[in-house]
């Protein structure tokens, strides 16, 4: 792969341990893997409340790209630059500006995508972890396709989960809020309470407070409490030893742009219960044959859910498959060099 030198500014924090969102372990193992292979990467954390920063986070954004070398590749995630378009625009002629789309601003607002859109179009090159965001911006905005690549997440090596004999252990990975829908979850095992099961939701209740505190209360219904445990962010070993000690992981968002928490499982050979949306089907993948390593939902149907966990717990052949298929999709999987190959070819050729 070619080498050089590059500028990554990303959102204030992405090595905190209590922020382990996706787009974080992502630009992280980005940059960690671009310096491994010979690229200078300069990191710029950019403090302030991003997408909606305050005037003096947009000013510090400022002067930080000020003072980075005229002509310079300056890779901003979308997170900052989308939020901050008139900032990357107003240099945009000086330095080569890619943006690195995780999610998107302008799907949930429809002020956000004429700024998103302004921007995307001027910055000389996209990149977006998924195909399915590459297909929502060429869809949404006026960009030529040959500007908007794809460069999915990688995911680490990793021991196959032990599990349990019982194969009732259920995992949901993701901090609690809203969009990764752990009350559609609780929804669902409330109809499951005829069978045998135990479920552990791994991520942060920090986020949204308010929707996390509506998920302990659900929790703490008579037909799931003592089933469900909220054990706040878990990573490193910890975060292995709960993928060690599932059986099937559950994501039951209501949106996806990608899922590396599928990936982190399928890693592990663990199968994978999902709701169909976004780029959840694309990280799931599939064997040579077409069989799913899991089984996908559609969003927001609490019903579907349940049957589908059902279909998991009491069905011994609906399991074995699921787990054949995880463990050949495992050998599939993209590595981190792959990811940094691929933006290292963005950027070098834009």
């Amino acid at each position: 792969m070619s080498t050089g030198v590059v500028h990554v500014v990303a959102p204030e924090g992405i090595a905190d341990p209590a922020r382990p969102s996706g787009g974080n372990v992502y630009d992280r193992r980005l940059c960690d893997t671009l310096a491994a292979r010979g690229w200078q990467v300069h990191l710029h954390e950019s403090p302030g409340s991003w997408p909606t920063p305050a005037p003096a986070d947009l000013h510090l954004l400022g002067a930080h790209l000020d003072d980075v070398p005229d002509g310079s590749a300056v890779l901003v995630d979308g997170l900052v630059g989308s939020a901050a378009a008139d900032v990357l625009l107003r240099r945009v002629a000086r330095l080569r500006l890619f943006v690195l789309v995780h999610l998107p601003l302008g799907v949930g607002s429809l002020p956000s995508r004429r700024s998103e859109a302004t921007l995307l179009c001027r910055v000389a090159g996209v990149v977006t972890t998924s195909t399915w965001t590459r297909r929502w911006l060429l869809e949404h905005y006026s960009l030529a396709e040959a500007r908007v690549h794809v460069a999915v997440p990688g995911a680490d090596p990793a021991p196959l989960a032990t599990g349990t004999p019982e194969s009732d252990s259920l995992l949901c990975v993701g901090a609690v809020t809203p969009t990764k829908g752990q009350d559609l979850l609780l929804e669902a095992l409330g109809g499951l309470g005829d069978l045998r099961w135990r479920c552990v939701c791994v991520g942060s209740l920090d986020v949204d407070p308010d929707f996390a505190g509506h998920v302990r209360s659900l929790a703490d219904a008579p037909t799931l409490r003592g089933r469900v445990a909220l054990s706040g962010a878990r990573t490193g070993p910890a975060l292995d030893a709960a993928y060690a000690a599932a059986d099937v992981l559950v994501l039951p968002s209501r949106t996806e742009t990608y899922g590396m928490v599928v990936t982190e499982a399928l890693a592990r050979g663990l199968p994978v219960v999902a709701t169909r949306t976004g780029g959840t089907p694309e990280s799931l993948g599939g064997t040579a044959d077409g069989t799913l390593p899991g089984l996908l939902v559609p969003p927001g149907d609490p019903a579907a859910l349940a049957a589908a966990l059902r279909a998991w717990l009491v069905q011994p052949v609906v399991r074995e498959r699921a787990r054949t298929a995880a463990r050949e999709r495992r050998t599939t999987l993209p590595s981190w060099a792959d990811t940094a190959d691929r933006v290292a070819e963005v950027v070098a050729g834009g």
